[in-house]
């Protein structure tokens, strides 16, 4: 049986250019913080893999290189030098973690982060999803710098979901941007923190300019540069299809109305436990997922779904689709058919 993966959301196959990039890392063994003549060979180059991330992204501001989007998103939370801390309601797990004592602020049934809410009373760092791993749901980045900034705060942005270039208004506005390699088909274990300006971060010494300990990670730098610099497809076209094909076929869209990432896509089956929907696609050769792939192996509901006002049941219903570079219209028509079949055959049982 031929398997259709459509969880890109969670991770990506790497590319076929990060993986000569990788190899090329590692073949320059030298640890890149040695004086010696290896020592400032792989520091040249790893300083070039910084340069192209940056190019990639289009960010004018200092790069610190980290082990993904989540410790990114910890160096941020952590030793951001202002006293307050605020995160949306929808936040990823990797930030909820990390957010005991901040201001959760609440959004819509949409998804979308009330505006009226950006308002402190002293000042503080807004962590803001640019697009939600579960629902797709993208935030409107302009308007909230505008706001937070008048506040006298600062906006942390993860941007783990956003292909590069994708939004000029994060790297325009946010003070801070989390962004991950494993997700644009580079390798697991890189990711980097876009930082506007060093004097809003706490160093504590180390590596990278004394902002993280640890040898620096040149083969996954290489690779990360190298897969930033093929392009991605948008994926509109893919998901407006899977989307017409599940409302006619009986399902619910979440968040149908609000901006949603062109290759992320939530759909409720009525009656039919995501769970059981999971293991009825991985039976039928497709790889979903239900949430976020750091909570859709526990048993938790969605806060996702939750903070959007959904009940309990409609939370526990909610399979996610997401595409990448290797999916075709094939793979989306196929999976529609087997989402229709499944949701028939269910109803069939359920009457």
């Amino acid at each position: 049986m031929t398997r259709i993966y459509l969880d890109h959301a969670a991770t990506t196959p790497m590319l076929p250019a990060a993986v000569a990039a990788v190899g090329e890392g590692i073949a320059r063994w030298a640890n890149p913080s040695s004086p010696h003549a290896e020592g400032r060979a792989a520091r040249a180059a790893l300083e070039a893999a910084r340069g192209g991330i940056a190019d990639a992204y289009g960010w004018q501001g200092e790069i610190l290189l980290t082990s993904g989007a989540s410790e990114s998103l910890a160096l941020a939370m952590t030793r951001t030098m202002v006293p307050g801390r605020a995160i949306t309601a929808v936040e990823h797990d990797a930030v909820m973690r990390l957010s005991e004592g901040a201001m959760v602020l609440p959004v819509d049934s949409g998804g979308l982060l009330d505006l009226d809410a950006l308002d402190f009373g002293v000042p503080t760092l807004v962590c803001v999803q640019w697009a939600n791993s579960e629902t797709g749901v993208r935030q409107p980045i302009a308007e909230i710098a505008d706001r937070v900034h008048a506040a006298g705060s600062l906006l942390l942005v993860d941007a783990a979901q956003m292909p590069a270039g994708a939004d000029p208004d994060v790297t325009a506005n946010a003070d801070l941007v989390a962004v991950s390699a494993h997700k644009r088909g580079g390798p697991p274990g890189i990711g980097a923190l876009l930082v506007r300006d060093f004097a809003t971060l706490s160093p504590t010494g180390g590596q990278e300019r004394g902002y993280r300990p640890g040898t620096e990670n040149l083969p996954g730098a290489l690779g990360y540069a190298a897969a930033l610099a093929e392009p991605e497809p948008d994926h509109a076209n893919f998901r407006a299809m899977l989307d017409a094909a599940i409302v006619a076929a009986g399902g619910e869209l979440v968040a149908p109305v609000s901006a949603r990432h062109p290759a992320i896509g939530a759909y409720r089956m009525r009656g039919v436990a995501s769970a059981a929907q999971l293991i009825q696609f991985d039976s039928a050769g497709f790889a979903v997922s239900a949430g976020s792939a750091c909570a859709s192996g526990s048993l938790k509901p969605s806060h996702v779904l939750g903070a959007m006002g959904m009940d309990a049941d409609a939370v526990r219903e909610v399979v996610r689709v997401s595409f990448g570079r290797t999916t075709t219209e094939a793979e989306v028509q196929a999976f529609a058919a087997a989402w229709r079949a499944f949701a028939r055959s269910r109803n069939r049982i359920l009457v």
